[in-house]
Formats: structure tokens, sequence, C-alpha cells
């Protein structure tokens, strides 16, 4: 291949990657680790591998839209934070015209997946998702107040439904405990990133909570509700085998002793690492959703 072949094919590397980063992979990553076991638990031990790859393919598309709509309405912001300044659309790696309309056919393709390979709730679900995620948290809540992650959260609680649905064509009360577990997750985890990054919220002009609140107002709230999602999660093994309820109850101690950990250490005004609790939380969610989906597979007795 000649040096000009080699060249252009560099470049339309870079612009897939640019798409690619447009979607956000890694948020999209987790959330799929919370939707495969919400069908799981739906028909415990009985859900065909079908009906997940096409719930996981529509769920991918509906976050991948979101995530795009998202940058596209987050790109002057993106620009002046330090965290973000490498996104696609914040050094111009990608068209805004051709990013909108990206996120537009990731949506509406979301939506007629869902609804041809599952049901039309969870295609509806899914565009309540994309909706939700543009218009309220996006546009309304994330600039203008410091609960947006609080409220905003919901957005990324919507593939438990999703799941949820379907597989049964309804939404059960495991579902809304599920979607429970991650909306009180979301602040704590997303609190203890902006905890590192306050700086760069200030800049841009968003009201997280780090941003305009003291350390230790800002790890109080994060105690609350880290343990709210505990709590939530022991709720949840009413419907599931015992071999989730052991793993709740250990991975929720161990959750709820970072938190701790960390307002002891504001309090004494001592050296934090608040990010060590934003990664681990990650892990949290996980192992926590893991050992529903294995308890759910192999179908162990439920607890009453």
């Amino acid at each position: 291949m000649s040096v000009r072949g080699h060249v252009a094919l560099n470049r339309r590397w870079g612009t897939a990657l640019a798409y690619l980063a447009l979607t956000k992979p890694r948020v999209i990553e987790l959330l799929l680790v919370t939707a495969i076991p919400a069908m799981l638990l739906a028909h415990r031990g009985t859900v065909h591998p079908l009906v997940i790859l096409n719930t996981l393919i529509g769920g991918m598309l509906a976050a991948a839209g979101a995530n795009t709509l998202n940058c596209v309405a987050d790109a002057d912001i993106d620009k002046v934070m330090t965290r973000t300044a490498r996104r696609p659309l914040a050094r111009a790696a990608v068209p805004m015209t051709n990013a909108l309309v990206f996120g537009l056919t990731l949506s509406v393709a979301s939506f007629f997946w869902l609804w041809w390979t599952t049901n039309l709730l969870s295609g509806l679900l899914a565009v309540a998702t994309i909706a939700f995620y543009v218009f309220v948290y996006t546009l309304l809540l994330k600039r203008r107040t410091w609960q947006n992650v609080v409220w905003g959260g919901a957005a990324g609680c919507m593939p438990v439904m999703i799941g949820w649905s379907a597989v049964t064509g309804t939404i059960g009360w495991p579902a809304l405990v599920m979607f429970a577990i991650i909306f009180f997750w979301t602040p704590p985890h997303t609190w203890a990133l902006a905890m590192r990054y306050k700086d760069d919220y200030k800049a841009a002009g968003v009201p997280m909570l780090p941003a305009v609140a003291t350390e230790r107002r800002v790890v109080r709230h994060i105690v609350v509700y880290t343990w709210l999602t505990v709590l939530a999660t022991l709720v949840l093994a009413l419907a599931a085998g015992w071999l989730y309820a052991a793993v709740a109850v250990l991975a929720g101690t161990w959750f709820v002793t970072m938190a701790h950990q960390l307002y002891a250490g504001v309090r004494r005004g001592a050296p934090i690492q608040p990010l060590r609790l934003f990664l681990q939380s990650n892990n949290y969610l996980a192992v926590v959703f893991c050992a529903l989906a294995l308890d759910s597979a192999i179908a162990l007795p439920t607890l009453v």
C-alpha cells in the first residue's frame, strides 16, 4: 500500500474511533452488566439466549444513541473541562451535525430493533430512557441544580427495566428494586468522581454537588446514598437465592465501609482519595449483579 493509502486508512480509522468514542463504550458496558441479570432473574434459569442477545443489541443502540446526543448537547462544556477535553466534539474530530444524525439514527434503530425482536414495551422504555437522559438530565437538570445526578441518574437505571420487560412483557417489583439499587448507587459513584474534578465543574458552570458544597456535606450525602444502595440490594434478596443474598451482604459491608472511611478522612482533615470510591463502586455494582446473574442462572431456591 502506498503512503497516501496508509494516510487515508489511518484517517478513516481515526474517524471510526471518534464516532465510537461518542457512544461512551465504558458506560455502555456498565449498563449491560445490570441488564443481563435482570433478564435472568425475570425467568430464573429459563431465558432463551436469543432474547438476551437481541435485548443487548437494542440496549447498546439505545445507550450509544443517548450518549452521542449527550455529547452533542454538552460539547461546549466538554471543551472547558480537562476530563472531557479529548472527547470527539470538544476537539472537532466529528462535525456536530454528523454527530447529531448519528445519535438520532442509533436511537431510532434501538426502538425498532427492540420492538421487532422483543416487544413494544421494551422499545418504548428505550425511547423514554433516551428522551429523559437528553432532555431532562442533560438539557434541564445538569446545569441548573446540584441534584442533577440524583434525578438524572434514573436514565442509567432503565436497562434493568428494559431487560425485565423484554423477557416478561411487563414490569415486576424486582425490576423496580433493581431500578432503586442503581438509582441510589449513582450519586455516590458520580460525586466521588466529581470531588476529584470539582474545579472542572466550577469552570464549566455545572453545579455538581462537590463544586457547590463543602467536602463534609458531600461525603455525608455519599454515606446516606451508599446505605440506601445496600439496603435496596438486601430487599432484592427476597426475590433471589442464598448466593446472591450472601454476596449482597458481604459486598454491601465493603461498600459502606469505604464510604465511611472517606467521610472519616474528611472529618479528620486528612488527605482523601475519592477516586478510589469511584472506581470501587463500579466493582461493587458488578459483583452484586454478577452474583444475581449466577444465582438466577442456576435457579437457586429463593429466600421467600
